[in-house]
């Protein structure tokens, strides 16, 4: 059983080798262990700090995103407004000219018909004045190429005469 009970010599100079050992490693060990997980903790707290920022940033980029992507949404909106509103005044602006160019052209052509009229009329007084002058022509002669019928009718115009004085 002397595995299991150790001398009082033995003890001591385990008590001291471990004091000594504690010694140097409180000296010189634990401080430099501390400072490794010191800045370890600092370089974790960095990294979180920096990921926060990070994070903060993405959002902050994200929001920008968001403003910069509903401007142009708008801008896409307001310009097809104003396509739209152009359209419909270029249409306007042909319809208004067309309906224009339309009175013109009918303007015109009831003025054509009219003068046309007025020329047929002219023609077809012309052509009966000309038939009646030729039927009465003849009709005169007819009746002219008696000397009792011409002398008549010299009076009769002579009376006509004379009492329109």
């Amino acid at each position: 059983m002397e595995l299991f009970t150790p001398e009082l010599g033995l003890v001591f100079w385990m008590f001291v080798a471990f004091a000594i050992l504690f010694l140097v490693l409180a000296k010189w060990g634990w401080p430099a262990i501390m400072k490794n997980v010191e800045s370890r903790a600092d370089l974790i707290d960095k990294g979180v700090e920096y990921a926060q920022n990070a994070k903060e940033q993405l959002d902050h980029a994200r929001e920008e995103a968001e403003k910069y992507i509903d401007e142009a949404r708008k801008q896409q909106a307001e310009m097809l407004r104003e396509a739209d509103r152009m359209k419909t005044q270029i249409i306007e602006e042909a319809r208004s000219e067309a309906q224009k160019e339309a009175k013109k052209q009918m303007d015109a052509a009831k003025v054509a018909i009219e003068q046309s009229r007025k020329e047929a009329e002219l023609r077809f007084r012309d052509e009966v004045s000309s038939f009646a002058l030729e039927i009465a022509a003849k009709v005169v002669r007819k009746q002219m190429s008696d000397e009792k019928a011409q002398t008549q009718l010299v009076n009769s115009l002579l009376d006509e005469i004379e009492n329109k004085n």
